[in-house]
C-alpha cells in the first residue's frame, strides 16, 4: 500500500495563497466598477438633462498646426490665435516659427497643416512638392512692409536703396551726403533680438552689418517718438507709424510708401505675407482659420499690428 504525502503549507505560503485571492478579488472588483460607469456615461449620454450640453472637448479635428516664417510668428500670428480662438474655443494651435523654409519642408513631410511664408517658394521648393505630390495651395494674408522716417524737420525726403543701405551700416554717417545739412546721421532701430531688426536687415541692408551702437527701441513707436524728438535721426517704422508729428516717410528711389504702392509691389521695402496648404490634403480646421485671417476682422488685426492689409 502506497501512502501519498503531501506537505503541509507553511504558515508563509498560506499567507501568501490569501494574499494572491484578495488581490485578483481587488482588481476584478475595479474592472467591474470601470465598466459600470463607462456604460452609466453611455446611456447619460443619450438621455435629455435640464443643464445645456456642454462644449465639445476639443479633438484631433480641431488641432491646426502651423510651421514656418518668424515674420508671421512673432506677433500676427499669436494676436490672430487669440481672436479667431474667442469665437472658436475648442480650437487648438500648435504655433512655430523658425523660417519659411523650415515651414515649407514640414508641409511636404506632412508635419504641418499651414506653412507661413514671408517670400515665394524658390524653384527647388516647389520641384520638391512635386516630387512629394503635393499642390501648394496659397493664400495672400497681407504684407510686411517698413517706411524709412526722417524728422519732419529734415529737408531730405527722397533716398535712393543704396543710400539707405549705406546710411544703416554706417558707410554714410553724414546728412550733406546724402542733400541734408551738414550733421551726423543719428541711428534709431529695433532691438537686436526682434524679427523686424533682422527684417529690415534684409530688405533695406542686403544682410550686411548695422552701424556700431544706433538707439534702439522695443517697439517702431519707440522709433517714431525718438526721430521725431532728434532732427538728424533716421529709422524705420510701419507706414502708418510714420506719419505720427514730428516724423515723416521718406519715398524710395521715388516710390513713396503706402498701401498701394506696397499691394502693387513697387514699393521696395515690403514682403508679400503668405499662408500655404497642401491642396490635395486641406483639413477644415486649416481652411477656417484662414478664412478667419482674410476676413475683414482679420485683416483689422494685420493693420493693427503694422502690416500692409491685402485688398
Amino acid at each position: 500500500m502506497l501512502l501519498a504525502i503531501v506537505p503541509r503549507k507553511t504558515k508563509d505560503q498560506t499567507m501568501q495563497t490569501n494574499f494572491c485571492k484578495e488581490w485578483f478579488h481587488s482588481r476584478k472588483t475595479i474592472f467591474l466598477r470601470s465598466i459600470g460607469l463607462f456604460l452609466l456615461g453611455i446611456i447619460a449620454a443619450g438621455c435629455p438633462a435640464n443643464n445645456p450640453t456642454p462644449p465639445p472637448a476639443p479633438t484631433a479635428g480641431n488641432k491646426v498646426v502651423i510651421r514656418g516664417s518668424n515674420t508671421i510668428g512673432e506677433e500676427l500670428a499669436p494676436r490672430l490665435i487669440a481672436e479667431y480662438k474667442k469665437d472658436h474655443p475648442s480650437a487648438i494651435f500648435d504655433l512655430e516659427t523658425k523660417a519659411t523654409g523650415y515651414g515649407l519642408a514640414a508641409l511636404r513631410a506632412g508635419l504641418c497643416d499651414i506653412a507661413g511664408s514671408s517670400r515665394i517658394p524658390t524653384k527647388e521648393e516647389e520641384e520638391q512638392a512635386r516630387e512629394h505630390g503635393i499642390e501648394l495651395n496659397e493664400h495672400v494674408i497681407g504684407a510686411y512692409s517698413v517706411a524709412v522716417i526722417v524728422n519732419a524737420a529734415n529737408p531730405v525726403g527722397n533716398l535712393t536703396k543704396i543710400q539707405v543701405r549705406d546710411i544703416f551700416t554706417g558707410t554714410i554717417q553724414n546728412w550733406k551726403e546724402v542733400g541734408g545739412p551738414d550733421a551726423p546721421i543719428h541711428l534709431y532701430v529695433r532691438d537686436p533680438i526682434s524679427g523686424t531688426y533682422l527684417g529690415f536687415q534684409e530688405l533695406a541692408m542686403e544682410n550686411k552689418s548695422y552701424a556700431h551702437a544706433p538707439t534702439t527701441a522695443t517697439n517702431y513707436a519707440g522709433i517714431v517718438q525718438e526721430v521725431a524728438k532728434d532732427a538728424n535721426g533716421i529709422g524705420y517704422s510701419s507706414i502708418d507709424l510714420a506719419k505720427q508729428t514730428g516724423a515723416k516717410a521718406v519715398s524710395i528711389d521715388g516710390v513713396t510708401p503706402n498701401n498701394a504702392s506696397v499691394n502693387e509691389s513697387k514699393y521696395p521695402y515690403n514682403r508679400t505675407l503668405r499662408l500655404y496648404t497642401n491642396k490635395g490634403k486641406e483639413v477644415q480646421a486649416a481652411n477656417d482659420f484662414i478664412k478667419f485671417v482674410q476676413s475683414t476682422r482679420g485683416q483689422e488685426i494685420v493693420a493693427q499690428l503694422g502690416f500692409v492689409p491685402h485688398p
